[in-house]
């Protein structure tokens, strides 16, 4: 098992939206980057989204969430895990992050979006209990991973159903 530790949030001006994960994975824990690995289809997906190139620095990935309202975080703060899987993580030895002065300090927060089941599980479990009113009925929507271990669809098909649900809420 190895210890693993989030980053800190992109955190844009105002934030409409949260797209969470659960932690990264080896490739982007080695290069300090969120959704790193180059199979991965999040930043692919974005920039499908607003219709630019995928920025290939990593600088600019983070201005394309920015400039849109977009928030970017993990679910959880650190936890022990063997390799990249969300299913190898070790549930005992999860904490999350602290999100209630997040969302005081971006209350105009319309949606929680989980990059995958595990964000959604353990926000629900962990994080949702603990919110004031306000956070815990905003909705909240699971996408399919980005991750290329999810590889029951392809990433065209992941883009439809993000680019579906981004289009509601940006």
């Amino acid at each position: 098992m190895k210890h693993c530790n989030s980053f800190p949030p992109i955190v844009p001006d105002v934030a409409n939206i949260i797209i969470l994960g659960s932690i990264p994975g080896e490739a982007s824990l080695k290069q300090q980057q969120y959704y790193a690995h180059p199979r991965n289809a999040f930043w692919y997906i974005l920039a499908k989204y607003f219709d630019v190139e995928t920025p290939s620095l990593y600088e600019d990935r983070k201005a394309l969430v920015r400039q849109h309202g977009i928030l970017l975080w993990d679910v959880m703060r650190c936890c022990d895990r063997q390799g990249s899987l969300d299913s190898n993580i070790d549930s005992q030895t999860i904490v999350v992050n602290e999100f209630e002065s997040l969302f005081l300090q971006q209350p105009k927060i319309l949606v929680v979006l989980f990059n995958g089941a595990k964000a959604e599980s353990e926000y629900k479990r962990r994080v949702l209990p603990l919110l004031p009113e306000k956070q815990r009925s905003l909705k909240l929507i699971r996408l399919p991973s980005t991750s290329p271990a999810m590889a029951s669809m392809n990433r065209e098909e992941k883009c439809h159903i993000w680019c579906d649900v981004l289009s509601k809420y940006l």
